[in-house]
C-alpha cells in the first residue's frame, strides 16, 4: 500500500492530478481489509460485516475550510448501520462536525443526522429527510468551517448554519485543528427507530462508497497553519481564500429554508422537553 501511494504521488507531482486521490489524501485506519481504495485512488469504499466495520481519517489536519466529499451510501436494507463523516479534533474537550448517515430497511429514507461539538459539548443535533434516493448515486456532503460560521450543504444545498456566538456565551469551534474521518459500523442499539429494527446481517456485507474529495482549507503543522490551498491531490495551490468570508446570501437562505420547512425531522432548539430549565442560549439569538 506504501509504495503504491508513493507511485501515484510522484506521478501526481509530475503529471498534475485532475481529481481527488485517496492513497495521496487519506489513511486506512482500521477494518482488516473491509477499506479498499480502488481506481488508482479515485474510489474508496468501506464496508460493514458482522465481524467488523471500517474507516478512514485524512493525513492532514485542518484548521477552517471548505470541505467537499462525494458519498454513495449503503443500498437495501441499511436498518441498524451508520456511515459517519465528519471532521473532529482528539481530547476529552474536541471540537467535532458531524454528518451520520442512520440506515433504514428497505423502501424507507436514510436520516441525515448533524451535530456540532464544542470543547468537548455536542447535543446540537438536527436530522433531516432528504430530497433524493443516496443509494442510487453520488451525491456531494460538504462543510464550509471558518471564523464566523459553519454551513452543512447537500449537492451545493445549505441544509444548516450554525453561527459563531461568543458574544452570547456560546463557545465556537476556532482553535483545534480537526482531521477528517468516516466510518461504517453497527449501531443497532440506537440507529433505526432508537434501536428497534436490528441489523440484518443476512444482507452484509454492507457497502458505502466515496469519490471526488476535495479540500480548499488552512493545513495545520507543526503548531501552526504551513498554507492554505487545494488539498495535496490537486497538485496545485489556490490563491482564492473567498471561503473564510463566505456566508449564505439571500438564495442560498431561501434554499436553507425551503430544506427547514420540509425535510428537517428533529431539532435540538425546538425540544423543550429535553431542556425544561430552558433551551441552550444559541437557540434564543
Amino acid at each position: 500500500m506504501l509504495v503504491v501511494s508513493l507511485i501515484v504521488a510522484a506521478l501526481c507531482l509530475i503529471q498534475g492530478c485532475a481529481g481527488s486521490n485517496f492513497y495521496q489524501d487519506f489513511d486506512i485506519t482500521w477494518g482488516e481489509g473491509r477499506a479498499q481504495i480502488q481506481n488508482n485512488g479515485e474510489l474508496l469504499t468501506l464496508s460493514l460485516d458482522k465481524a467488523s466495520g471500517s474507516g478512514f481519517q485524512s493525513k492532514n489536519e485542518f484548521l477552517f475550510g471548505k470541505i467537499d466529499m462525494q458519498l454513495k451510501l449503503v443500498p437495501g436494507n441499511s436498518a441498524g448501520t451508520v456511515t459517519a463523516y465528519y471532521l473532529s479534533s482528539q481530547g476529552p474537550t474536541h471540537d467535532e462536525i458531524d454528518y451520520e448517515f442512520l440506515g433504514n430497511v428497505s423502501g424507507q429514507p436514510y436520516i441525515l443526522h448533524t451535530n456540532v461539538f464544542t470543547q468537548g459539548k455536542g447535543g446540537r443535533e438536527q436530522q433531516f429527510y432528504l430530497w433524493f434516493d443516496p443509494t442510487a448515486d453520488f451525491h456531494t456532503y460538504s462543510i464550509l468551517w471558518n471564523s464566523q460560521r459553519i454551513i452543512f450543504s447537500v449537492d451545493g444545498i445549505a441544509i444548516r448554519e450554525f453561527k459563531n456566538m461568543e458574544s452570547n456565551g456560546v463557545p465556537f469551534p476556532k482553535n483545534q485543528p480537526m482531521r477528517i474521518y468516516s466510518s461504517l459500523w453497527n449501531a443497532d442499539d440506537w440507529a433505526t427507530r432508537g434501536g428497534l429494527v436490528k441489523t440484518d446481517w443476512t444482507q452484509a456485507p454492507f457497502t458505502a462508497s466515496y469519490a471526488n474529495f476535495t479540500a480548499n482549507a488552512c493545513v495545520w503543522s507543526s503548531g501552526a497553519v504551513s498554507y492554505c490551498g487545494l488539498n495535496s491531490a490537486t497538485a496545485s495551490y489556490n490563491n482564492d481564500q473567498s471561503w473564510q468570508g463566505e456566508e449564505l446570501d439571500y438564495a442560498n437562505q431561501g434554499r436553507m429554508k425551503w430544506v427547514q420547512e420540509n425535510f428537517l425531522v428533529y431539532n435540538y432548539c425546538t425540544d423543550t422537553n429535553r431542556f425544561p430549565q430552558g433551551l441552550p442560549p444559541e437557540c434564543n439569538v
